[in-house]
């Protein structure tokens, strides 16, 4: 299939992340922009009409998810997929009920981007309708991610709520997460 007319945003901080995706898709045939933050992609879409969006959960100024709806609105069949350094249930149904199309966890190569998009089955199901109960570990890692998100990434406060010293909720949120 020659992708040549299909256009890609890439929405990612890591600037490292971005070029090395930006090259692989569009030495596959695909025009790529590329945005470092939530502002810039929304400017990069002034001239740029994009079929497929690859979005980070995690910028640096601002939370991608608050890109989906200003891209699903201006943009009713831009396909979407997030991408982030840690997953959690919470966020993949965040991020499905906003508009997005698919949720990975990274490191993400370019295939499994690439399937993701093709994946006719979104991440919704999964995420609602086969998962087996989470694991207890599972429950208090989310429970962490949703605290530490309502005090916008501040550790001192998190702890303090969550009753815990601040150098065991460093050690946890150092783990990867736990599997349901």
């Amino acid at each position: 299939m020659n992708h040549s007319l299909e256009k890609f945003l890439l929405v990612d901080d890591d600037v490292t992340f971005s070029t090395t995706l930006s090259r692989s898709l569009k030495r596959r045939g695909y025009t790529v922009e590329v945005a470092h933050s939530v502002e810039e992609a929304l400017q990069r879409c002034e001239d740029f009409t994009p079929d497929k969006a690859v979005i980070d959960l995690k910028l640096e100024t601002r939370s991608g998810l608050s890109l989906i709806p200003l891209l699903r609105k201006r943009f009713p069949h831009l396909r979407m997929i997030v991408l982030t350094g840690y997953s959690s249930i919470a966020t993949t149904v965040d991020a499905i009920k906003m508009g997005a199309d698919n949720y990975l966890q990274k490191p993400a190569g370019t295939r499994e981007i690439l399937s993701a998009f093709d994946d006719q089955s979104s991440q919704h199901d999964v995420a609602t309708d086969t998962l087996s109960p989470p694991s207890l570990d599972r429950i208090e890692w989310e429970h962490i991610q949703r605290v530490l998100a309502e005090n916008d990434g501040n550790i001192s406060e998190t702890a303090r709520q969550l009753g815990m010293h601040r150098r065991t909720l460093q050690r946890k949120l150092q783990k990867r997460p736990v599997k349901s």
